[in-house]
């Protein structure tokens, strides 16, 4: 008999608790952003143009850094509420109207800017500036390929039309300015979410010195004075009308020291910004090129770069990613301080255009396998702790011919493993087990794999080192 007279009681209750939240102060609600954009701008943020600029999605340290250096004076507010992403600018402000988007927190997205340090980069948020008498809003969001956006955005609007463009072309001077990657050593990756460019990877820089670079003589001399010598020089060489931009291809078969001599090249370059592109991240080169010709003196490094330029009729080449990477190269000016550095394990299928005609490489030189002085050097530079006698060492030598420098690592690498074994110095006798076991039938592939060629397997005699039996690992 009760059951209505509590439906209705219920009834009343909850229509009260909604009329109440209805007319809740507004105090006790998020403030509008709208309203903020109105206090700080003065006019209806409604009434005001926006003008956009869309920037590589790496750049958003850049570009925030940019930004704050344009303003007087700032502050950074956020926006409460979903489905923002999806919104533009003029968007989010009509909808803020109905005070569907409140101030809220600032999103931020942790940024590395150098091999040990992070920026905390505004991810979503709106700058609220003044320079001189002109007020601004700019929003700025970081590439999100989840929502279609590839690039760093950032739309503003100013209290003039004048004004907002005025700022958004100073804006790329303040980002060369202010580049947080000039000078540094980078990779690019790909999106997650999609096609385009990621997040960089931030390497250190080798520290390698020249005593560290085995090669034949007068091989590093040539390298050197195509792509340091020309740096040293460039205000010599643009005084005489001559160009900077230079292209070097090393050639030679795996392992006998194509990516040293590169670590090497950027040792000796420290004020160089490098960019390294090997294997699909090649497919990046327009990028690369762009962040060389903004941030020079810089460093274009492709590994392996058969991989993308084989020559047509071995029917992998002609495609567009070949024809990127020329246009690239050729695209730079003269004066454009920028090296290509390339290297190769197959310089006979390389597009004759990339590594015969000036202007795309103007020098190739071979890499070869080291020679026995070169042999006996990379002993010497791999195993300083060995106790080595000369006797040892030019029979070691002698029997490694056709090796490379990578074995010359891993031979030394085993003898010292080998004394760790039997709780000893190494030194002859360890060395020498360690060239008969690798140069033995049983480790074919392990030299092929070392880039070494493929001699007639070295007969280990049973009486070689009495009491230090070769190993197979």
């Amino acid at each position: 008999m009760d059951e209505p007279d509590e439906v209705a009681e219920f009834a009343r209750l909850f229509s009260g608790f909604l009329e109440r939240m209805q007319n809740a102060p507004a105090e006790n609600a998020r403030e509008s952003v709208r309203e903020r954009l109105l206090a700080h701008l003065g006019v209806d943020p409604e009434e005001l143009p926006v003008v956009a600029a869309t920037f590589s999605s790496f750049d958003l340290p850049n570009v925030q850094l940019a930004v704050e250096a344009w303003f007087d004076d700032f502050e950074v507010i956020g926006l409460a509420g979903s489905d923002r992403n999806h919104y533009s600018f003029s968007e989010l402000l009509e909808v803020s109207a109905h005070r569907r988007y409140g101030i809220g927190s600032v999103d931020y997205q942790r940024v590395s800017i150098a091999v040990d340090q992070e920026m905390d980069c505004v991810a979503f948020g709106f700058y609220l500036g003044r320079q001189g008498d002109d007020r601004y809003v700019a929003l700025l969001r970081a590439a999100n390929p989840q929502y279609g956006r590839s690039g760093v955005q950032l739309e503003v609007i100013a209290t003039s039309k004048e004004a907002g463009e005025r700022f958004l072309g100073e804006l790329p001077a303040l980002i060369l300015q202010h580049n947080v990657f000039r000078g540094q050593v980078v990779s690019f990756e790909g999106h997650e979410f999609g096609a385009g460019v990621g997040p960089f990877r931030l390497h250190a820089r080798p520290g390698i010195s020249r005593d560290d670079v085995v090669l034949a003589d007068g091989v590093l001399e040539r390298v050197e004075r195509e792509v340091i010598g020309i740096a040293e020089h460039r205000e010599v060489l643009l005084e005489a009308g001559q160009h900077l931009r230079r292209g070097v291809l090393l050639y030679g078969p795996p392992g006998t020291g194509k990516t040293h001599t590169v670590r090497y090249l950027l040792s000796r370059l420290p004020e160089f910004t490098v960019v390294l592109l090997a294997g699909t991240s090649i497919g990046y080169i327009s990028e690369a090129c762009g962040l060389a010709r903004m941030l020079q003196p810089a460093l274009v490094v492709l590994e392996d770069c058969d991989l993308v330029a084989e020559a047509r009729d071995h029917g992998h080449g002609g495609g567009p990613l070949l024809f990127q990477v020329l246009n690239e190269m050729d695209g730079l000016t003269e004066e454009a301080d920028v090296a290509f550095l390339l290297t190769t394990n197959r310089a006979d299928l390389l597009e004759p255009a990339l590594s015969q005609r000036p202007g795309r490489v103007d020098l190739a030189v071979e890499i070869p396998l080291p020679d026995a002085p070169g042999r006996a050097r990379l002993l010497s530079l791999y195993g300083p702790a060995l106790e080595l006698g000369p006797e040892v060492v030019d029979e070691v030598v002698a029997m490694t011919e056709g090796t490379t420098a990578s074995f010359a690592k891993e031979l030394v690498r085993r003898a010292v493993l080998l004394g760790a074994e039997n709780n000893s110095r190494p030194g002859d006798a360890e060395l020498r087990a360690a060239a008969e076991d690798l140069l033995s039938a049983r480790d074919t592939l392990t030299r092929r794999l070392l880039g070494a060629t493929d001699p007639v397997p070295y007969s280990v005699p049973p009486e070689a080192t009495p009491g230090l039996a070769p190993r197979s690992y």
